[in-house]
């Protein structure tokens, strides 16, 4: 009996000193990161760090987690959680209804139409075997812009307009290295070389390019329907109609890349234009009229009303400073990103994030690559939620947001840094 009752209680011993030593590990980390976010850089702004683990879901440090902040690109983390729920695994890319002759088509907000790093043909060789193309562009009922974004970075590579059937990017990329180059060809003779910050006519397609520019410039294009008519017509060889209505029937879809790779890109490059048209792709899939509104509020009423704090989510990028979120809501939305996505898939698309930002390449040589994390930034604001793989193996899921601070943001980086990387080396 009394050997019995031995074999017992040593278990019993065992787990109450491990929990003591993971207790007073537990508040060493706070002690530490609590340091970290009093720095005196710190004190006349306002900051934010939430983690929990992601398998227990337990909370381990909150500093004004509960609070709103202004997220700038941290915003294409939901909208990433928009496109997984909604989108397929290729990205649908036109209707279209057969009638007679005539194809009748309408875009459906795809990127990736002859896009400078996709360089997709997929819908564009289908057009070319098409006898008659009548194209349709009244499903949508989207401003150029979002709500709350600059009126004033029209020419701004990171602010193309938004449509239902982009084309390049929606902007044209110039160079004048070894002569005038520009790209769509189209707009060859409407730029010109001349000495001048302005890089477009902010209500005419007229573009500039200083004369001691070396690299290439990417700049938004005005759209419409008959430039995109244009444009269409001079790469498919044949005339394109424009037609104010749809036959009635059922539509078929035409599917173009695979949207992982479209995910990736727009994490990685933080690509406003990318974020911006999947969120319009995706309210394609629940609704006929393309809409990011409709996308949003669909994502908020089914898959995002569990959150403790609604946001308030305006644009598919985070250009606008109408967005509001708290920490705990990108925790939240990471948490379901992990539960709901293989993490070999999960960590293939989000990207590393370094001392300096976000890096295709590991760059600490002391550690392996422990943070996978958005950032996002805008004037005196940067934020970075994701995940931290410790030491111990085990994995958290956090959100770091600053707003509204003065000093230079590498410092802000280097603190939050420094933060997460005693969390990988402790926890």
């Amino acid at each position: 009996m009394r050997k019995t009752y031995g074999t017992q209680i040593k278990p019993l011993i065992f787990s109450t000193y491990t929990l003591i030593f993971i207790l007073m590990g537990c508040g060493s980390i706070k002690k530490t990161i609590k340091s970290q976010i009093s720095s005196q850089n710190l004190q006349n702004s306002f900051h934010a760090l939430f983690i929990i683990d992601a398998q227990s879901g337990k909370e381990i440090y909150n500093h004004n987690g509960d609070k709103y902040f202004t997220p700038a690109s941290n915003t294409k983390i939901t909208t990433f959680y928009a496109g997984l729920k909604l989108l397929p695994k290729n990205i649908p890319t036109l209707k279209y209804i057969v009638v007679n002759d005539t194809v009748f088509t309408e875009g459906l907000g795809d990127p990736t139409w002859l896009h400078p790093y996709f360089k997709d043909s997929t819908a564009i060789n289908w057009l070319k075997h098409q006898e008659t193309i009548a194209l349709y562009n009244g499903n949508h009922n989207e401003s150029r812009y979002g709500p709350g974004w600059a009126w004033e970075d029209y020419d701004a590579y990171f602010s193309p307009e938004k449509s239902t059937l982009p084309l390049y990017g929606n902007v044209v990329a110039i160079s004048n290295n070894n002569g005038l180059e520009v790209s769509p060809i189209t707009f060859l003779d409407k730029t010109m070389v001349k000495d001048t910050t302005t890089k477009r006519d902010e209500f005419h397609n007229q573009f500039y390019i200083s004369s001691t520019e070396k690299d290439t410039l990417e700049v938004p294009f005005l759209t419409s329907d008959s430039l995109t008519n244009q444009l269409l017509e001079s790469v498919i060889g044949k005339k394109v109609i424009s037609t104010s209505y749809f036959p009635e029937g059922e539509k078929q879809t035409l599917y173009g890349i695979e949207t992982d790779s479209i995910y990736k890109r727009m994490l990685f490059e933080s690509d406003n234009f990318l974020a911006e048209q999947l969120l319009m792709a995706a309210s394609g899939t629940i609704s006929d009229t393309l809409s990011t509104k409709i996308a949003i509020d669909f994502m908020l009423e089914h898959h995002l009303d569990d959150l403790k704090h609604q946001p308030r989510w305006v644009d598919g990028s985070g250009l606008s400073r109408y967005n509001l979120f708290t920490p705990r809501s990108f925790v939240q939305i990471l948490q379901k990103l992990h539960r709901e996505t293989l993490g070999e898939r999960l960590f293939g698309i989000f990207p590393m994030w370094g001392p300096d930002n976000t890096v295709e390449q590991w760059e600490d040589p002391t550690t392996e690559p422990f943070l996978f994390a958005k950032s996002g930034s805008v004037g005196n604001n940067y934020n970075l939620s994701g995940y931290v793989k410790t030491k111990s193996g085990k994995l958290l899921i956090f959100s770091f947001m600053n707003n509204h601070f003065r000093v230079p943001s590498s410092e802000i980086r280097n603190i939050m840094y420094t933060t997460l990387k005693h969390l990988h080396q402790n926890y």
